[in-house]
Protein backbone atom coordinates (compact mmCIF):
# COMPACT_ATOMS: atom_id res chain seq x y z
CA UNK A 1 0.00 0.00 0.00
CA UNK A 2 1.20 3.28 -0.55
CA UNK A 3 2.05 5.57 1.83
CA UNK A 4 0.08 8.34 0.48
CA UNK A 5 -2.86 6.32 0.07
CA UNK A 6 -2.46 4.74 3.91
CA UNK A 7 -2.24 8.65 5.25
CA UNK A 8 -5.42 9.70 2.89
CA UNK A 9 -7.12 6.78 4.67
CA UNK A 10 -5.62 7.72 7.77
CA UNK A 11 -6.86 11.53 7.74
CA UNK A 12 -10.22 10.35 6.78
CA UNK A 13 -10.51 8.18 9.78
CA UNK A 14 -8.98 10.90 12.21
CA UNK A 15 -11.55 13.55 11.17
CA UNK A 16 -14.29 10.53 11.11
CA UNK A 17 -13.31 10.33 14.81
CA UNK A 18 -13.48 13.62 15.76
CA UNK A 19 -16.54 14.21 14.14
CA UNK A 20 -17.79 11.20 16.49
CA UNK A 21 -16.56 11.72 19.94
CA UNK A 22 -17.88 15.45 19.20
CA UNK A 23 -21.45 14.63 17.74
CA UNK A 24 -21.90 10.87 17.98
CA UNK A 25 -22.70 11.26 14.06
CA UNK A 26 -20.28 10.98 11.34
CA UNK A 27 -21.55 12.51 8.25
CA UNK A 28 -22.29 11.41 4.42
CA UNK A 29 -20.30 14.63 3.47
CA UNK A 30 -17.18 12.91 5.24
CA UNK A 31 -17.81 9.29 3.98
CA UNK A 32 -19.12 9.31 0.52
CA UNK A 33 -16.49 11.06 -0.87
CA UNK A 34 -14.44 9.28 1.34
CA UNK A 35 -15.05 6.36 -0.24
CA UNK A 36 -14.90 7.58 -4.05
CA UNK A 37 -11.55 9.63 -3.33
CA UNK A 38 -10.27 5.95 -2.08
CA UNK A 39 -11.59 4.72 -5.21
CA UNK A 40 -10.00 7.32 -7.14
CA UNK A 41 -6.82 6.94 -5.75
CA UNK A 42 -5.77 3.52 -5.90
CA UNK A 43 -7.02 3.11 -9.38
CA UNK A 44 -4.34 5.70 -9.70
CA UNK A 45 -1.96 3.76 -8.22
CA UNK A 46 -2.94 0.56 -9.62
CA UNK A 47 -5.17 0.52 -12.53
CA UNK A 48 -7.71 -2.41 -12.54
CA UNK A 49 -6.10 -4.11 -10.03
CA UNK A 50 -5.76 -0.97 -7.64
CA UNK A 51 -10.13 -0.94 -8.30
CA UNK A 52 -10.31 -4.39 -7.62
CA UNK A 53 -8.38 -3.98 -4.35
CA UNK A 54 -10.79 -0.82 -3.56
CA UNK A 55 -13.84 -2.06 -4.16
CA UNK A 56 -12.90 -5.66 -2.26
CA UNK A 57 -11.52 -3.65 0.76
CA UNK A 58 -15.18 -1.64 0.39
CA UNK A 59 -17.24 -4.26 0.34
CA UNK A 60 -15.45 -6.77 3.33
CA UNK A 61 -15.90 -3.47 5.46
CA UNK A 62 -19.40 -3.13 4.38
CA UNK A 63 -20.91 -6.58 4.33
CA UNK A 64 -19.28 -7.29 7.91
CA UNK A 65 -20.87 -4.29 9.68
CA UNK A 66 -24.88 -4.80 7.92
CA UNK A 67 -25.41 -7.01 10.48
CA UNK A 68 -24.95 -5.00 13.63
CA UNK A 69 -26.65 -1.77 11.85
CA UNK A 70 -29.60 -4.14 11.12
CA UNK A 71 -29.65 -4.44 14.47
CA UNK A 72 -29.42 -1.31 15.67
CA UNK A 73 -26.34 -1.85 17.67
CA UNK A 74 -23.85 0.11 14.97
CA UNK A 75 -25.04 3.50 13.33
CA UNK A 76 -25.15 3.94 9.36
CA UNK A 77 -22.22 6.30 9.73
CA UNK A 78 -20.02 4.05 11.52
CA UNK A 79 -20.74 1.75 8.49
CA UNK A 80 -20.22 3.82 6.07
CA UNK A 81 -16.98 4.86 7.38
CA UNK A 82 -15.93 0.88 7.06
CA UNK A 83 -17.09 1.12 3.76
CA UNK A 84 -14.85 4.20 2.70
CA UNK A 85 -11.49 3.04 4.75
CA UNK A 86 -12.00 -0.44 3.25
CA UNK A 87 -11.67 1.33 -0.42
CA UNK A 88 -8.54 3.18 0.79
CA UNK A 89 -6.96 -0.20 2.38
CA UNK A 90 -8.22 -2.93 0.51
CA UNK A 91 -9.58 -6.42 2.29
CA UNK A 92 -6.22 -7.52 3.82
CA UNK A 93 -5.67 -4.22 6.02
CA UNK A 94 -9.75 -3.48 6.20
CA UNK A 95 -9.90 -7.23 7.85
CA UNK A 96 -6.79 -6.13 10.24
CA UNK A 97 -8.57 -2.52 11.13
CA UNK A 98 -11.32 -4.43 11.95
CA UNK A 99 -9.92 -7.32 14.09
CA UNK A 100 -8.03 -4.31 15.85
CA UNK A 101 -11.12 -2.20 16.26
CA UNK A 102 -13.03 -4.96 17.87
CA UNK A 103 -10.39 -4.27 20.50
CA UNK A 104 -9.78 -1.10 20.99
CA UNK A 105 -14.18 -0.77 20.95
CA UNK A 106 -13.90 -3.43 24.06
CA UNK A 107 -11.19 -1.82 25.68
CA UNK A 108 -13.71 1.85 25.32
CA UNK A 109 -16.79 0.09 26.22
CA UNK A 110 -15.24 -1.96 29.13
CA UNK A 111 -14.08 1.53 30.94
CA UNK A 112 -17.01 3.23 30.29
CA UNK A 113 -18.88 0.58 32.26
CA UNK A 114 -16.81 0.65 34.88
CA UNK A 115 -17.02 4.80 34.60
CA UNK A 116 -20.83 4.34 34.63
CA UNK A 117 -20.91 1.58 37.66
CA UNK A 118 -23.28 -0.19 34.63
CA UNK A 119 -21.43 -3.72 35.06
CA UNK A 120 -24.33 -5.40 36.17
CA UNK A 121 -26.43 -4.49 33.70
CA UNK A 122 -23.82 -4.50 31.09
CA UNK A 123 -24.06 -8.17 31.73
CA UNK A 124 -27.74 -8.75 31.76
CA UNK A 125 -28.01 -6.64 28.28
CA UNK A 126 -25.21 -9.49 26.91
CA UNK A 127 -27.09 -12.21 27.76
CA UNK A 128 -30.16 -10.85 26.24
CA UNK A 129 -28.15 -9.96 22.85
CA UNK A 130 -26.54 -13.62 22.75
CA UNK A 131 -30.20 -15.00 24.03
CA UNK A 132 -31.02 -13.10 20.69
CA UNK A 133 -28.77 -14.53 18.18
CA UNK A 134 -29.11 -17.88 19.58
CA UNK A 135 -32.67 -17.84 18.69
CA UNK A 136 -32.39 -15.86 15.76
CA UNK A 137 -34.78 -13.25 16.92
CA UNK A 138 -34.08 -9.41 16.81
CA UNK A 139 -32.96 -8.06 20.13
CA UNK A 140 -35.32 -5.89 22.07
CA UNK A 141 -35.34 -1.99 21.70
CA UNK A 142 -33.49 -1.80 25.31
CA UNK A 143 -30.60 -3.30 24.08
CA UNK A 144 -29.87 -0.97 20.67
CA UNK A 145 -28.84 2.48 19.92
CA UNK A 146 -32.63 3.20 20.23
CA UNK A 147 -32.45 3.42 23.85
CA UNK A 148 -31.56 6.75 25.58
CA UNK A 149 -30.14 4.85 28.63
CA UNK A 150 -27.80 2.94 27.47
CA UNK A 151 -24.10 3.28 26.86
CA UNK A 152 -22.69 3.92 23.36
CA UNK A 153 -19.32 3.50 22.20
CA UNK A 154 -18.45 5.84 19.31
CA UNK A 155 -17.44 2.91 17.11
CA UNK A 156 -15.51 6.10 14.62
CA UNK A 157 -13.52 6.93 17.69
CA UNK A 158 -12.07 2.94 17.71
CA UNK A 159 -11.93 2.47 14.05
CA UNK A 160 -10.34 5.90 13.67
CA UNK A 161 -7.63 5.20 16.82
CA UNK A 162 -7.01 1.60 15.14
CA UNK A 163 -6.61 3.07 11.82
CA UNK A 164 -4.03 5.64 13.12
CA UNK A 165 -2.11 2.49 15.06
CA UNK A 166 -1.92 0.61 11.81
CA UNK A 167 -0.60 4.06 9.88
CA UNK A 168 1.79 4.41 12.72
CA UNK A 169 2.76 0.61 12.44
CA UNK A 170 3.17 0.39 9.01
CA UNK A 171 5.47 3.51 9.25
CA UNK A 172 7.42 1.61 11.12
CA UNK A 173 7.73 -1.25 8.66
CA UNK A 174 5.29 -3.62 10.56
CA UNK A 175 3.54 -6.15 8.13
Amino acid sequence: MKPVILGLAVALALIAGWTDWRSRRIPNWLTVPGFFLGVVTNVMAGGWAGLKTSLLGAGLGLLLLLPFVFLRSLGAGDWKLAGALGAFVGWEAMADLLIGSVFVAGIMALGLVIYKRRFKQTLHNIWRLLGSMLTLHMPGAEVSLDNPDSLKVPYGVALALTTLLFGIGRMWGAR
